[in-house]
C-alpha cells in the first residue's frame, strides 16, 4: 500500500490511484475483500472494558489479597465467623467497584455507538446505503447537511460546504471546504480539503474519498488511548505502597513471633498458625470497603452533576490535583456564536448597519449558519420582523465570493432598490467605492482601507469573528446577480464572539485559592484564545503554538510546557502529548 500519510496534501487523481478506487467508487467484491483486510470502520476499544476484566482488576489490590489471606488463614484455625466476615467485606467492596466502573464502561460503549450509522456510498457506480463499519478506504461517499462523517477522506466536489469540527479541533465555527490540495505540513484544524470522522456537516453537499477507517483516522489515534493501561492513579499508588508495607510488617512479625516460639520448644504448626493469626489481626479489615463507599458516594455525586467517572480511583486523583488543562470552546465559554456588535465606519455602534444586516439575515434563504442565526435572533430581541420586509432578490453565498447579497424594496428612494451584501472583510470592502457616514458618503481611497483593515485587525485579535457590511442604491430591474456587486458603500462591520460562560472568572479564582493552576489547551487561534485568557485572568504572553510544539524538542518542551498558561492552534495529539508532558 503507497504511503498516504500526508493524503491531506496527494492530488485526487493519484489517490484514486493509490486505492485503485475512481469516480465509480469501489466494486461491492472489492468492497467486501477490504473489509476482511483492514477490518470494520469501528473505534470500539477490545477487551479493555469486558466484564471479567473489569472484575479481575478489583482483586489486583494488595489489601484485598490480605484479606483473602486473612479469610484463609481464619478458615484454617476455624474461625468461621472471622472468615465469613471477612470475605463478605472483600466481596463487598469488590462487587461495589465492580458495578460502578462496569457501568461507567457500558456508558462509554454507549458514546461510542453514537458515530454515524448508514452512509450514502458509491460502488460499482451506483449509489447504495451501507452501514458505517462497512466503509473502506477507497469508498467515494456523499454528504450534506446534517451527517457526520464515518471516516477520514478529501473532498472531490463541493457546494456550499461547511463542517462543524469542534469535537476535533475546538474550533468554534464551520469551517469551509474545498477541494485544493492542502500543503503537507498543514496543521489538522486547517486541513481545507479533507473531513475526519466525527465531525459534522453544517451545510451544503460533497463527495468525498475515503482515505483512513477505523483506528486509522484521526479520532481512531484517540481511541486507541483508551485501548492502553491508565497510568496508576496516586491513590491507588498509595494504596499499593501501603498494603506492600503491611505485608512486610506481617512478614517480619510471622518469622519473629515463629522463632520465639520454635526457641521455647513449642509445636511447630501451632507456632505457625499462632504467628500468622496474630499478623492477620493486624489487618484492617474494613479498609476496602470502607474506601470502595467512600469513592462510590463521591461517584454519585458526581453522576448527578454529568460527570461520568470510568474509574473510582480517579475520584482521589481529581481532589488532588494542582493543574486543570481546559479547553475553551463550550469550556470556559458557552460555545455558541453570539453578535457582539454592529458598529459603523468609525467603529461606533449604529442601529443602521444592525438592521440592514438583519434585512439581510432574515431574508436570506441560502446556507444556514450560526452567524446568521446570531443575527437572527437578535433581531427577534429587538422586535425587527420578516413580514415586515419585502424581498426582491437575492444573490446566493459562495465560497468564491464569500459573501450574500440580498435586493429589497428602499422606502427612501422608490425608483431604486436597496442591496445589502454581507461577508468576509476582504471580498466586502473589494466591493466598495465608498464609505458611509453619518454626513454621507465618501470615496474610500488607500488610506480609508487601511484604517478599515487596521480594525479588522485589531478586533481579530481581541477575539472576534468580523464581517463586513456594504450597500448600494441601484435602479429597479427584474433580475440581479454577481455583476451588480460593484460601486457599494461600506457601512461597516459586525462582530461575532462565543461569550464567556457565566461566573466563569468566579469559578477560576477559586480554583486559585485551592492552589491549582490553570492552563487552556484549545484548537482556537491564537487570537482568539489569547483573548480568552486575557478575559479570565490568565498570562496570554506566555503562549504555545501547536507548530512551536512540533518543532520543539522533547526536553526543552517540558520546561516550556510548565511555564506556559496557554496553548492554541493545538490538534488532539498535540493536546494528549501535552498533558503527559504537564504530568512528568
Amino acid at each position: 500500500m503507497p504511503d498516504l500519510s500526508r493524503y491531506w496534501s496527494v492530488d485526487s487523481g493519484k489517490l484514486y490511484s493509490d486505492l485503485k478506487s475512481g469516480p465509480s467508487g469501489l466494486a461491492p467484491e472489492e468492497a467486501a475483500l477490504r473489509l476482511r483486510q483492514v477490518g470494520k470502520n469501528s473505534l470500539t476499544a477490545t477487551g479493555r472494558s469486558g466484564a471479567l476484566r473489569l472484575l479481575s482488576r478489583q482483586f489486583e489490590s494488595p489489601l484485598v489479597l490480605i484479606l483473602i489471606f486473612a479469610a484463609l488463614v481464619s478458615l484454617v484455625v476455624r474461625e468461621w465467623t472471622e472468615a465469613i466476615v471477612i470475605l463478605l467485606l472483600v466481596l463487598g467492596s469488590t462487587m461495589l467497584g465492580f458495578y460502578q466502573e462496569y457501568r461507567a464502561s457500558k456508558a462509554m460503549k454507549r458514546l461510542r455507538e453514537q458515530l454515524a450509522r448508514k452512509v450514502d456510498v458509491i460502488r460499482g457506480g451506483q449509489h447504495d446505503t451501507v452501514d458505517a463499519r462497512e466503509i473502506v478506504p477507497g469508498d467515494v461517499i456523499s454528504l450534506s447537511a446534517g451527517d457526520l462523517i464515518p471516516a477520514d477522506g478529501i473532498i472531490l466536489d463541493a457546494r456550499d460546504f461547511l463542517v462543524t469540527q469542534a469535537a476535533l479541533t475546538g474550533e468554534s465555527f464551520p469551517v469551509e471546504k474545498t477541494v485544493h490540495p492542502s500543503p503537507e505540513n498543514t496543521p489538522l484544524a486547517d486541513r481545507k480539503n479533507a473531513v475526519f470522522m466525527g465531525t459534522s456537516v453544517r451545510s451544503g453537499s460533497s463527495m468525498a474519498l475515503i482515505v483512513k477507517t477505523g483506528k486509522s483516522t484521526e479520532f481512531g489515534r484517540i481511541a486507541e488511548h483508551l485501548d492502553e493501561d491508565e497510568p496508576e492513579t496516586e491513590f491507588a499508588h498509595g494504596l499499593r505502597k501501603f498494603g506492600l508495607l503491611l505485608s512486610r510488617v506481617m512478614m517480619i512479625i510471622v518469622i519473629f513471633v515463629l522463632t520465639a516460639n520454635l526457641m521455647m520448644d513449642r509445636s511447630v504448626i501451632d507456632s505457625l498458625l499462632f504467628s500468622v493469626a496474630l499478623a492477620v489481626g493486624l489487618t484492617p479489615e474494613p479498609l476496602p470497603a470502607i474506601v470502595s463507599v467512600t469513592l462510590s458516594a463521591g461517584a454519585k455525586r458526581m453522576a448527578a452533576e454529568g460527570v461520568l467517572v470510568r474509574r473510582l480511583e480517579a475520584i482521589e486523583n481529581l481532589g488532588s490535583a494542582d493543574i486543570l488543562c481546559t479547553d475553551k470552546t463550550g469550556t470556559l465559554t458557552r460555545g455558541l456564536v453570539e453578535l457582539g456588535a454592529a458598529v459603523d465606519c468609525q467603529s461606533a455602534p449604529s442601529d443602521r448597519v444592525f438592521r440592514y444586516a438583519a434585512a439581510n439575515s432574515l431574508l436570506e434563504t441560502g446556507i444556514e449558519n450560526p452567524l446568521d442565526t446570531a443575527i437572527v435572533a437578535e433581531a427577534k430581541r429587538r422586535g425587527i420582523e420578516r413580514r415586515k420586509l419585502l424581498k426582491i432578490d437575492e444573490i446566493p453565498y459562495d465560497f468564491v465570493r464569500k459573501r450574500l447579497t440580498i435586493v429589497t424594496a428602499d422606502p427612501e428612494t422608490p425608483d431604486k432598490y436597496l442591496m445589502i451584501s454581507k461577508g468576509a472583510f476582504d471580498t466586502i470592502v473589494d466591493c466598495c467605492t465608498s464609505i458611509q457616514t453619518e454626513d454621507g458618503a465618501i470615496s474610500l481611497d488607500h488610506g480609508g482601507r487601511a484604517r478599515l483593515r487596521k480594525f479588522y485587525s485589531e478586533q481579530g485579535q481581541q477575539g472576534f469573528r468580523v464581517l463586513g457590511l456594504a450597500t448600494r442604491r441601484i435602479t429597479a430591474k427584474s433580475h440581479f446577480d454577481r455583476d451588480d456587486e460593484t460601486a457599494m458603500a461600506f457601512e461597516g462591520f459586525l462582530l461575532f464572539s462565543d461569550p464567556l460562560k457565566d461566573g466563569i472568572d468566579a469559578t477560576l479564582g477559586a480554583f486559585s485559592k485551592l492552589g491549582i493552576a490553570v492552563k487552556i489547551i484549545s484548537g482556537d487561534n491564537r487570537y482568539v484564545a489569547g483573548h480568552v485568557a486575557q478575559a479570565v485572568g490568565l498570562d496570554a504572553a506566555r503562549m504555545l503554538t501547536g507548530r512551536q510544539l512540533d518543532e520543539t524538542r522533547e526536553d526543552a518542551l517540558r520546561m516550556l510546557v510548565a511555564n506556559t498558561d496557554v496553548f492554541a492552534e493545538i490538534d488532539p495529539q498535540q493536546k494528549e502529548r501535552t498533558g503527559r508532558l504537564d504530568r512528568g
